[in-house]
């Protein structure tokens, strides 16, 4: 009996808390001055520390799921992808323009065990889960996914490491050499085609984040609008009138002839005959 009791009143309780916050959301929504509407997906944490907040630009795709946090600084058309992590807490992190930071890697600094900032050059593609720790990576590199690059190293232009691979610290990679193995090591030079390769597969990630970035910024009447079109679609039969899709054959804008030619519409003394007619 008394948890049947119990039940009752938490049930009477929540209901009531329920009605409460319904009527504050109403209230609330009636005062806002700027109005807001809700997205389907969680904020990106953008967070300051000391004062100093990351510089990220409007072209920048920055995951819904991803943190950016402190002295941060993104060059024109970067992405941060889902789950990773770009933290410059106790020193600098600078990544230049058309890179990518994938999918759960993370790039932090060093300052206890040494000074040393992170800096990524241009068209740089970071694989999933890559850790990129308190190093340089000149511009059009490729590091492989869960490969470490870490303290001091050095991993010079058109260069590229293999998935897994560890670079130790204080390493330097010539420029246009493939490295690979834990703790890494040269294995080759690499080819013309590689290395034209690194270019190409930058501007493809930049093709796939302006995608996401268009989806992620959608609300959710958008989606609602979109469902309801693509249920429309599924469920019109092709014998029906689409207006939305023009028909190769209309003539001037104004549809076939003989489906919209003769009525009143087009032909407004028809029009007038007719109201003539039914006085």
């Amino acid at each position: 009996v008394m948890s049947s009791l119990t039940a009752r009143v938490a049930v009477t309780v929540s209901g009531a808390a329920r009605r409460m916050g319904a009527i504050l959301d109403s209230v609330g929504a009636n005062v806002e001055v700027a109005k807001y509407t809700e997205k389907l997906v969680p904020s990106t944490r953008f967070v300051a520390v000391d004062g100093v907040a990351p510089k990220v630009g409007t072209n920048n795709f920055v995951a819904p799921s991803a943190s950016v946090i402190g002295s941060v600084k993104l060059g024109e058309h970067t992405s941060v992808w889902y789950g990773a992590t770009v933290r410059g807490d106790v020193n600098d992190v600078s990544i230049g323009k058309k890179s990518s930071i994938g999918d759960r890697a993370v790039v932090h600094v060093a300052k206890i065990q040494g000074d040393h900032a992170t800096s990524i050059g241009d068209n740089v593609t970071i694989g999933a889960g890559a850790v990129i720790h308190a190093c340089t990576i000149e511009d059009l590199c490729v590091i492989g996914e869960s490969a470490q690059v870490l303290d001091g190293a050095v991993v010079g232009t058109n260069s590229m490491v293999e998935a897994g691979s560890v670079v130790t610290p204080g390493t330097k990679i010539p420029s246009g050499q493939l490295w690979g193995g834990s703790p890494a090591k040269k294995i080759r030079e690499l080819t013309s085609d590689e290395i034209a390769a690194i270019a190409e597969t930058a501007h493809d990630t930049l093709e796939l984040a302006f995608l996401h970035s268009v989806e992620n910024s959608k609300d959710y009447k958008t989606l609602i609008s979109e469902e309801e079109d693509r249920l429309d679609r599924e469920l019109r039969k092709d014998a029906w009138f689409d207006p939305n899709i023009p028909d190769p054959d209309e003539v001037l804008g104004q549809g076939l002839p003989g489906r919209i030619f003769n009525s009143t519409l087009t032909h407004p003394e028809e029009g007038l005959k007719m109201k003539e007619q039914s006085k």
